[in-house]
């Protein structure tokens, strides 16, 4: 491993992703160092969760490399992540509606159990330790815990596939448009939850549609634009770039 790789949680070196013949991602590199909160905007179809899924493994068609904390994970298997740190809440949520908030956190907490000779699993001894420091993270979930997932609102459900991520205690967190399809104030709350996983040392990548509470929320910023990083700046910096005022933040 080379020194400089350990720098780094997550670095991409010339990315490309192909959907047949169409280039979705053309040559993409960027960094994230552990502890940061790094975010990735850009328009709708700038290849963002294209990115996202070609670092988890969704994607097998993904060239280039990808280093999770300087140990190269190009085509590792998704389901082999986060055992090893590297956890994704993906666009949309994705929770298992006809599973309780109880059932879906141990879900997340798969890669927690322990597998004995005869195959069965079986919850170690933290794994309640696990719920209730989510459970503490996102009281409303602790009011439900025996509800379906499928009767859950939307700022619930994103706050149980956040939840359940965390399960696993991941030291990498990439995080899929958490605030879409979302009221005001449920994204004012989720961008609370936010800076409490960022400031309890988790690194995390953030793709999301309101450039603005993403930029202030990050350390630093890429911004992608049909495939490619077109900017990339501490978040401040990015705030205040004038294009990137006009084509994202509406002024």
């Amino acid at each position: 491993m080379a020194d400089h790789q350990r720098d780094f949680a997550l670095e991409l070196r010339d990315l490309k992703v192909h959907y047949g013949g169409i280039q979705a991602v053309k040559g993409v590199s960027l960094s994230v160092r552990p502890g940061e909160l790094v975010t990735l905007i850009g328009a709708n179809g700038a290849g963002k969760t294209t990115t996202l899924k070609a670092i988890t493994g969704l994607i097998g068609t993904a060239e280039g490399q990808i280093f999770f904390n300087g140990d190269e994970i190009t085509a590792t298997p998704a389901y082999t992540l986060p055992a090893r740190g590297l956890v994704m809440v993906p666009e949309g949520r994705g929770v298992f509606t006809r599973m309780t908030i109880r059932e879906n956190l141990l879900m997340g907490a798969h890669c927690l159990f322990d597998r004995h000779h005869n195959q069965e699993l079986t919850a170690t001894a933290d794994i309640q330790d696990a719920i209730d420091a989510q459970l503490a993270l996102f009281p409303r979930l602790k009011e439900r815990l025996t509800q379906l997932a499928g009767t859950l609102s939307g700022g619930e459900q994103q706050m149980l596939a956040m939840a359940r991520a965390l399960m696993a205690r991941p030291s990498l967190l990439l995080l899929d448009e958490p605030s879409m399809g979302l009221s005001p104030v449920m994204v004012e709350k989720i961008f609370d939850v936010i800076h409490d996983i960022s400031a309890n040392g988790v690194t995390i990548l953030l793709v999301e549609q309101n450039a603005r509470l993403a930029l202030q929320a990050a350390d630093r910023g890429y911004v992608m634009d049909s495939g490619m990083i077109t900017t990339s700046a501490d978040a401040k910096t990015l705030l205040d770039d004038p294009a990137v005022r006009a084509a994202y933040l509406g002024e």
